[in-house]
């Protein structure tokens, strides 16, 4: 009892995990005792340790991060062997095996819950939201707008159905290297809480999608969106166009595309996926959508986006070829952007069915227009038994001479093999960096 009182009246062992070389704090690193107690590290890389049968002895800890790695001993055991004293400090290095280098967690609660035991990071206030399924962006009359999907909350395990969104400025971080801390502005109800961001009536969740800003004929920049209609268990009922309320900042349903019935069964074409403007060989202006890569155009017109009949399919690239293997590489969700100091159009997409992740696997690939033909591919992130689906791109965030890409993607246990939830992380946004200027990329750099 004595030791103890003695290690609660000091404070936590703090333990931080930070990259080899680089020093940078690593984020969403689990540590684990031959126990099975699981430690996780918040954005800034900090664990807060108090567990009383740990404090003061030897501990040894598996390392699983998911990018991120020890060498295995001769065992192949992959960890490290520490001993934590109350008040005390334990440095982590872990080596990075994947081409993108982790910024950290976007949304969820706790981004800073370990360190702020220690008086760090005091001045950061919980969201309300817990987790929140694949980002939508759009930079609309000076502000970046984010919309989420489904979003849990902590009072219930049901929670906001309808989206849920905040706002930024255009170019939210100044330093792109951890311990990551977005500004998020989010949308909130009268009592302060965060609020569904497109309340569209209708069975089931509402799902945003292809959300841009676009003007319309008398110039006036427009908000708008995509959505979907889904009920239990997981059937797609309908599809219509949505337009932002300024003065109630919500989305209004504008127009509906297609309702599933007997005589309309098969789903029509629809914008939908990532919204890229485009100004083809001639000058003239199209959006492009696509999930990663376009499937659908239109002129960039508020008024040709709500007229379906200005719609043209288009037919996106089935596959890439890994450029250390040659294999095929199908994409599975992603986006596409524009890059300056590459002058090309470059995608970061997860593969379907890779591995060892099924849904897990991230790739960059280049290509000279954004319908393609996209060249090789580089694997740039990996997961063990894990997913990381519908990576978007903020090409927005980085200036024109920077040879960087940030994108982010949710993190979440769902459509992996019997996976443990990571604790705060799981089903929640995570952001990465990938340097463009890295000599790995340049098998997918090549014309």
């Amino acid at each position: 009892m004595a030791f103890c009182a003695k290690a609660w009246a000091v404070g936590p062992a703090r333990i931080e995990v930070v990259e080899q070389g680089s020093g940078w704090p690593v984020p969403a690193v689990e540590l684990r005792t031959t126990g099975q107690q699981r430690f996780v590290t918040d954005n800034a890389g900090v664990i807060a340790l108090d567990a009383p049968d740990l404090l003061g002895r030897e501990v040894w800890f598996s390392i699983h991060g998911h990018g991120y790695q020890v060498p295995g001993d001769g065992f192949g055991y992959r960890g490290v062997r520490i001993r934590p004293e109350a008040g005390g400090t334990n440095r982590v290095e872990v080596r990075r095996t994947i081409v993108a280098r982790r910024l950290g967690r976007v949304t969820g609660a706790g981004l800073f819950a370990e360190s702020q035991r220690f008086g760090n990071f005091a001045d950061v206030v919980e969201s309300g939201v817990v987790g929140c399924d694949s980002v939508q962006n759009a930079v609309h009359r000076g502000r970046l707008f984010w919309a989420w999907g489904d979003t849990t909350v902590a009072a219930y395990p049901l929670g906001i159905f309808e989206g849920t969104g905040a706002t930024t400025s255009p170019k939210p971080i100044e330093r792109f290297e951890p311990p990551l801390r977005l500004p998020l502005e989010w949308l909130r109800d009268a009592r302060g809480r965060p609020r569904a961001m497109a309340p569209i009536g209708g069975e089931g969740p509402t799902w945003i999608t292809g959300m841009t800003s676009v003007p319309d004929q008398a110039g006036t920049p427009r908000l708008v969106c995509s959505y979907l209609k889904v009920r239990p268990p997981m059937e797609l009922h309908a599809r219509g166009l949505a337009v932002w309320d300024e003065a109630a900042s919500v989305f209004r349903a504008e127009k509906v595309v297609w309702t599933k019935s007997s005589d309309a069964a098969k789903e029509p074409l629809f914008p939908e996926g990532h919204a890229n403007p485009w100004r083809d060989a001639s000058g003239r202006e199209w959006l492009l959508f696509g999930n990663p890569f376009p499937s659908v155009r239109c002129p960039a017109t508020f008024e040709a986006w709500r007229d379906p009949s200005t719609w043209e399919r288009l037919v996106p690239q089935a596959v890439l070829k890994d450029a250390a293997t040659g294999a095929e590489v199908k994409p599975h969700s992603g986006s596409i952007a524009w890059h300056p100091w590459r002058k090309r159009w470059v995608t970061v997409f997860v593969q379907s069915f890779g591995k060892p992740s099924a849904f897990g696997e991230v790739w960059y690939a280049e290509a000279d227009a954004p319908t393609g033909p996209w060249g090789p591919a580089v694997k740039i992130l990996g997961h063990d038994n894990y997913t990381f689906y519908n990576p978007a791109m903020h090409p927005e965030f980085v200036a024109d001479g920077a040879p960087m890409v940030v994108f982010e993607g949710t993190f979440s246990k769902d459509f992996a093999d019997h996976a443990e939830p990571v604790p705060r992380h799981d089903y929640n946004q995570m952001m990465y960096r990938l340097d463009l200027d890295d000599p790995r990329l340049k098998p997918a750099q090549a014309r």
